[in-house]
C-alpha cells in the first residue's frame, strides 16, 4: 500500500510540471485562433474556423522576413560557434600549455556578465565595423554571447576521449588538422548537435542585441518583430497576431528538440567513449 501511494504521487507530481509545462503553449494555440472580445472567453477548446491571426502576421508586416532574418543569424552563430569552439577546445583538451587552466576560467566566466553589461562596448565594436542595422551586426555579438558555452561544453566532452586514437593518428604523420576533422569530429557528434542546437536556440530567442543593433524592421529577427507589433491604434494590443507570431516562431524549436532528442540526451549524459 506504501508503494502504491509513493507511486501515485509521483505520477501526481508529473503530471502537475506536465500541465505547468505546456498549458502556456496551449494558451498561446487557444489565443492565436481568436481576436476582439473572444480573447476574454474562459473556453479551453480551440476554434479552428478562423485563420486571422495568422494571416495577418504576414500581410500587415514583413514577418516572412523577421523569420529569413532569425534563421539566417541563428545558422551563422552555430557554425561560426562550433568552428570556433571545436579547435579551441582541441587546444583546450589536448595540448598543455601555461595558462591553460586559468585561460578556460576565463571563457567561462565571461558567459557569467549580463548582456547589458557587455551592451555599451558591443554597440561601439559594432558602429566601428559599420555593420550596425545589419545581419553581419547580429551575428557578431550573438556569436560571442554563445561562444564561451559552446567552449566549455566541447572541451569538457574532447578531454573524455581516448588519447591512444590522437597518437595513433600522430604516428600516420596526420596533422593536429587532420586529427580533429577526421579523428575527433566523428566522435564528437552527440556533443556536437547538444551545443549547436542550444546555440541555436539562443540566438534564435536573443532580444537584447537585436532590438539595439537593428532600426529597420526589415532586419529585424521574431523576438523584436513580435515585441513592436501593434494594433490599429494606440490603444489597441493585437493579442491575437502576438500569439499566432509566437506560435509560429516556437514550433521549428519543438521540431528540432524533438528530431535531435536521442542526441541531446547521448551529448548531455556522455562521460566515455567506447573504443
Amino acid at each position: 500500500m506504501k508503494r502504491r501511494i509513493q507511486t501515485g504521487v509521483l505520477y501526481v507530481l508529473i503530471l502537475c510540471v506536465v500541465v505547468l509545462s505546456i498549458f502556456p503553449f496551449y494558451y498561446a494555440v487557444l489565443s492565436s485562433f481568436r481576436s476582439g472580445t473572444e480573447l476574454f472567453s474562459s473556453s479551453l477548446v480551440p476554434d479552428f474556423s478562423t485563420i486571422d491571426n495568422y494571416i495577418g502576421i504576414f500581410t500587415a508586416q514583413p514577418f516572412g522576413t523577421n523569420i529569413l532574418n532569425s534563421i539566417i543569424v541563428a545558422t551563422s552563430v552555430v557554425v561560426l560557434s562550433l568552428f570556433i569552439a571545436v579547435t579551441a577546445s582541441y587546444a583546450l583538451a589536448r595540448i598543455s600549455f601555461r595558462g591553460r587552466g586559468l585561460l578556460l576560467m576565463t571563457i567561462l566566466s565571461v558567459s557569467m556578465f549580463p548582456q547589458v553589461a557587455i551592451l555599451s562596448g558591443m554597440f561601439e565594436l559594432i558602429r566601428a565595423l559599420g555593420v550596425y542595422n545589419s545581419l553581419p551586426g547580429l551575428i557578431i555579438p550573438n556569436t560571442v554571447l554563445t561562444l564561451p558555452f559552446t567552449v566549455w561544453v566541447l572541451t569538457t566532452f574532447m578531454r573524455e576521449l581516448p588519447k591512444e586514437l590522437e597518437e595513433a593518428a600522430l604516428v600516420d604523420g596526420a596533422s593536429s588538422w587532420t586529427i580533429v576533422r577526421r579523428v575527433f569530429l566523428p566522435l564528437m557528434w552527440p556533443a556536437l548537435v547538444t551545443t549547436g542546437l542550444l546555440a541555436f536556440i539562443a540566438a534564435w530567442n536573443e532580444f537584447l542585441f537585436a532590438l539595439t543593433f537593428t532600426l529597420s524592421n526589415d532586419v529585424r529577427t521574431v523576438p523584436v518583430a513580435i515585441a513592436l507589433m501593434s494594433g490599429a491604434s494606440e490603444f489597441e494590443l493585437p493579442w491575437g497576431r502576438i500569439m499566432a507570431a509566437s506560435v509560429v516562431v516556437t514550433v521549428p524549436i519543438v521540431v528540432l528538440v524533438l528530431v535531435f532528442q536521442r542526441k541531446i540526451v547521448a551529448g548531455l549524459t556522455a562521460g566515455a567513449v567506447k573504443g
